[in-house]
């Protein structure tokens, strides 16, 4: 399968660490100029080379523009809005109105503040690809999690109405229903439902695997080939579009599953 970015120009959230990271280097690898931003300033400072970095919270919506506009100015082809956060861990009746407007915040107002700023010079352009990360909980909905399953519901429903308005410019939206990642973030997801149901870690692993009928976690790399897809001519005609990565997750909470 022909993958070649070369010439293309990339825009990735939160793209210096984890997910967003491998996600970056899988577009650089394919030759595509790739821009990210990130809220950790010692890892935007650490990226390989042909990466660009910015430390940049896509929370704030000046903040995004003043990364934007300067990078949008020369054309754009790719945008991957992958910044996202976990949120609170809690009864609804239990979460600060702070802590669910700062979930939403991140999770879904930031990939309304990129797109409207990628949005016009792909437009001029006739062609483009944007593609959102949202969650197995963005179709399931799970306990406890109520601003995060909130958000990643509604980035599907963006996303679709993305695609509709965006189709007839040959611009392509989709998003990504990724399952449980390997890696620091599922560990402290898992700690903090452990946490907040009173059961031990390992139990909680157990039940996300249990939930899934291939009964295992992926891995970072699944997702970027996925966005790779995506991104290529190959998925020319694939748009509003939700597509789960994730071994076919059932149930993200098996209220039957004891030790």
């Amino acid at each position: 399968m022909r993958t070649d970015l070369s010439g293309q120009r990339a825009v990735v959230t939160a793209g210096a660490g984890g997910l967003g990271l491998v996600i970056a280097n899988t577009l650089r690898r394919e030759g595509a100029d790739v821009y990210v931003c990130d809220v950790v300033p010692e890892a935007v400072h650490s990226l390989p080379d042909g990466i660009f970095g910015s430390v940049v919270d896509v929370a704030d919506p000046e903040a995004v523009d003043a990364w934007l506009v300067p990078i949008v100015s020369d054309g754009v082809d790719i945008l991957v809005n992958n910044a996202g956060i976990a949120g609170p861990t809690a009864p609804i009746e239990d979460i600060t109105t702070d802590d669910w407007q700062r979930c939403l915040r991140v999770d879904l107002d930031a990939m309304f503040f990129t797109a409207r700023r990628v949005i016009p010079p792909m437009k001029a352009a006739g062609k483009g690809v944007i593609i959102n990360l949202s969650s197995t909980a963005g179709f399931l909905g799970m306990p406890h999690r109520s601003p995060y399953v909130a958000a990643k519901f509604a980035v599907v429903g963006l996303t679709k109405t993305m695609a509709m308005e965006l189709g007839p410019h040959g611009i392509r939206v989709n998003a990504i229903a990724p399952g449980s990642i390997n890696g620091e973030r599922m560990d402290r997801v898992i700690a903090a439902h452990a946490k907040s149901d009173g059961i031990t870690e390992e139990h909680v692993r157990r039940m996300y695997t249990l939930g899934v009928s291939m009964a295992s976690f992926v891995e970072s790399d699944e997702i970027a080939d996925m966005i790779l897809y995506l991104t290529s001519d190959h998925a020319r005609s694939i748009s509003g579009q939700l597509l789960a990565v994730d071994g076919h997750t059932e149930t993200l909470y098996p209220r039957g599953f004891s030790d």
